[in-house]
């Protein structure tokens, strides 16, 4: 067999083992939560406006946590969030990767090209982006452009499989739900079957590389539409134990409640004086504060946030609640509860005199809402 010159088997001093004989886990060290001031986003924006037009169009910055480290540098340990710029007039290149996005538009107006379908979004718009879909953003008004764009770039990144094609030149891939092969050579004659009573299976290869297909879209959720609905849910009163809050549900992604399938995004609306309960989950949390001003408890810490700051308002299993001043709040939340869903990760407190659960597999919580919906 042969090995060769970098082959790290071979460097000097290697050693494929780690002892952990009788070690005891040790608790996860917490990322402190993490506040960007409007004033800060809005001079990262001036100096945006001001930089020379890049090659391919893209004015961005990144928002990066203190802690993160590269790959994959967040503003939570697997999200990366950015901040995105287009003046009057500017467009971008084409670009497609294998990570999904959820865009977010917080200042002017312009258009969205995805797989050659068109979004005309407004201020406070949000829209997804599918995997590996070619895209382009379009300013065609007399105002600056700014949107926040989160993306599940950072935990791809330290995987070290994040795939991206600057303009790229293959037309973008369909799918594809009818059989189109009905070659018996390509099939297993055996197909899946049950293995023992309790309900192990095996699968043949076949079926491995061709699981079921599921569309996946490119969706919008018009501000307009989203508060027309919101805003009745203010009527709730202080009695009311739950939060006043839609997601942004995509369909596919069916059990897990996202937007895309690593995050949810929700619309939240705080009226005035509501104080949270404390509670406390797995999965990151992201805020951005468009209207009102109030603070959040995170880990016996006070932040207090007004509109245009974003935060990073609860880092994994960090106990934490959120009130609002005296106005209404409205907030764009993302988290990547969808992701830790599927991977059976998302441990969830919801008050913490009684036990935590993994939501999506044990039963889940109620409110006093009488209409459960």
């Amino acid at each position: 067999m042969s090995s060769s010159a970098n082959d790290l088997t071979e460097k000097p001093g290697f050693n494929p083992f780690i002892d952990a004989t009788g070690e005891n886990h040790v608790a996860p060290d917490l990322w402190e939560p993490y506040l960007i001031r409007k004033e800060q986003i809005d001079d990262e924006i001036e100096r945006l406006v001001n930089s020379p037009k890049p090659e391919n169009g893209r004015r961005r910055s990144y928002f990066v946590h203190p802690l993160s480290q590269s790959p994959g540098r967040g503003l939570a340990a697997g999200i990366t969030v950015s901040l995105d710029v287009l003046l009057p007039g500017e467009s971008t290149s084409p670009i497609r990767h294998n990570s999904t996005q959820v865009n977010f538009c917080i200042q002017g107006s312009g258009h969205t090209f995805v797989n050659g379908q068109r979004f005309d979004f407004k201020q406070y718009d949000v829209w997804n982006h599918i995997s590996f879909a070619t895209y382009t953003h379009h300013n065609d008004t007399d105002d600056i452009q700014v949107r926040l764009t989160y993306s599940n770039a950072a935990l791809l990144e330290k995987m070290h499989v994040h795939i991206v094609e600057e303009d790229p030149q293959h037309a973008d891939i369909k799918v594809v739900t009818d059989v189109e092969d009905e070659d018996p050579r390509k099939q297993s004659p055996y197909g899946s079957f049950q293995l023992t009573k309790e309900g192990a299976w095996l699968m043949p290869y076949e079926t491995l590389i061709n699981p079921p297909s599921v569309e996946s879209k490119n969706l919008h959720w018009p501000w307009e539409m989203v508060k027309e609905n919101l805003d009745k849910l203010a009527a709730l009163g202080k009695d009311y134990i739950g939060r006043r809050l839609y997601l942004l549900y995509n369909p596919m992604t069916g059990r897990t409640n996202g937007i895309t399938p690593n995050f949810f995004a929700t619309m939240t609306i705080r009226p005035p004086g509501i104080i949270d309960r404390p509670h406390r989950h797995v999965s990151a949390a992201i805020n951005y504060y468009f209207k009102g001003s109030g603070y959040s408890i995170v880990e016996k810490k006070r932040y207090d946030w007004k509109a245009g700051d974003l935060m990073l308002s609860a880092p994994g299993w960090a106990i934490h609640n959120h009130a609002s001043d005296e106005e209404s709040v409205y907030e764009l939340t993302v988290q990547d509860q969808p992701l830790n869903i599927i991977m059976e990760s998302l441990l969830w407190q919801e008050a913490l005199n009684k036990p935590a659960i993994i939501l999506g597999q044990h039963s889940g919580f109620q409110t006093n809402r009488d209409n459960k919906v």
